[in-house]
């Protein structure tokens, strides 16, 4: 099978507009989270979130165009452009036919939902539904809107796993380009639920962390005092090919990706399976598909979504994986940073885990204060600093509702 590797990346998230802005966010160990500005929240349990800041979709597209697009697919299209910039795709000749978009996104246009939604109960009863209201609500539209803007003709579909999508996306074009399906492919997600039902929904559920005297450190992966995630928004897109069409056009090569693996917790529609059975399967799936064994992993970034069950967990499933080799890995949870970006959220820390092997620079789990005793602190979680090291490959691991999981691993490149 064809080896795969990424050529370019793009990223709106609430550190920054751009793949350089997010990780300087990530560097400095920046909180993306403040007060709700989209909406009055004064009511809801939780009146804050990780909200993209200072987007206006009209720098980037034609102001009717971005009418017809709820945010969420907004946010696809300038990351995907930014990918493909990056990759050099505009001055390179692509053949449409072996080059097609997978996309991840858990909710898709909720924005559009509920605003037509309430519109018609506020109004007079007359259904006055806006004609994009279908195509702008669908979770696959992204990726119809994608393959339309760059003319590819390939496989084009949108992959709906809750908070794992995204990296189901991938880990879908990842395949289809070493079974010789395609050469290439724009692959990510993107999420737009900071909005009155997306925070009311998640608040209902008792997920989101209610700590509205100090946003910025109510995100907190494996502190004692977590208590639930925090509501994030945004996307990332990935260029990935075959090295050897990346080879033969000169492309500049981020990383490699080595293999992947997915599993079912088959336990519980929202909580993790208490022993962390189905992260540990998926994790030794990925290892197993890349063929490296524990030792040559260097680097996890968590699911980590700072919930009670979910880190101790992702904790339990790293012991049964790695063993000894636990304690010499660096650890982090980057949604103590940028929040969780649900469907987006693959997408997003599969671009940290690679710009993390390209600068040898582990990005923090910031705001940890209180050490948890249910965790092993042998394991190095790279608190609140980031950490020098040289990376040879980094897992990246994405969980969704529905005991939804997926892990993917990649690699520093070498020829």
């Amino acid at each position: 099978m064809r080896r795969v590797v990424v050529t370019g990346l793009g990223a709106l998230t609430p550190l920054g507009n751009s793949v350089k802005d997010y990780w300087d966010g990530l560097m400095q160990g920046r909180s993306g989270a403040a007060l709700i500005t989209r909406f009055d929240a004064s009511k809801f349990r939780t009146r804050f979130a990780a909200e993209v800041k200072g987007f206006d979709p009209e720098n980037h597209m034609d102001r009717k165009e971005a009418r017809k697009m709820d945010p969420y697919t907004q946010y696809a299209m300038v990351t995907a452009e930014e990918a493909f910039v990056d990759a050099g795709l505009h001055q390179f000749k692509i053949d449409g036919e072996k080059a097609g978009v997978i996309w991840g996104s858990g909710i898709g246009g909720l924005y559009t939902v509920f605003n037509e939604f309430k519109a018609y109960y506020l109004g007079d009863g007359v259904p006055k539904f806006n004609p994009f209201f279908v195509p702008k609500m669908i979770s696959d539209i992204a990726a119809g809107y994608l393959s339309i803007r760059y003319g590819f003709h390939g496989p084009n579909y949108t992959t709906v796993s809750a908070c794992a999508s995204s990296n189901n996306a991938i880990i879908d074009a990842f395949n289809y380009i070493r079974w010789g399906v395609a050469d290439l492919f724009i692959t990510g997600g993107s999420e737009a639920a900071v909005n009155e039902p997306g925070v009311a929904g998640f608040n209902a559920m008792k997920a989101l962390s209610e700590r509205n005297d100090d946003p910025a450190t109510a995100s907190r992966p494996f502190d004692l005092d977590r208590d639930g995630f925090v509501l994030g928004e945004g996307g990332a897109a990935l260029v990935i090919e075959s090295l050897d069409h990346a080879l033969a056009r000169g492309a500049r090569i981020y990383a490699e990706i080595g293999g992947v693996g997915l599993s079912a917790d088959a336990y519980h529609i929202t909580a993790p399976h208490p022993e962390g059975l189905g992260a540990t399967i998926v994790m030794r799936n990925a290892l197993r598909d890349a063929r490296l064994l524990p030792s040559e992993i260097d680097y996890i970034n968590v699911h980590g979504t700072s919930t009670p069950l979910g880190d101790l967990s992702e904790i339990k499933a790293i012991r049964n994986v790695f063993g000894e080799d636990a304690y010499r890995l660096n650890v982090s949870s980057t949604k103590s940073m940028s929040g969780h970006l649900l469907g987006a959220a693959g997408a997003a820390e599969a671009v940290a885990s690679i710009l993390a092997i390209v600068h040898g620079i582990v990005p923090p789990t910031i705001n940890h204060f209180t050490d948890d005793p249910a965790l092993d602190s042998r394991i190095n979680l790279t608190f609140n600093t980031p950490q020098s090291r040289t990376i040879r490959a980094a897992l990246s691991n994405t969980f969704g509702f529905g005991g939804h999981n997926t892990s993917v691993v990649f690699k520093a490149y070498q020829a």
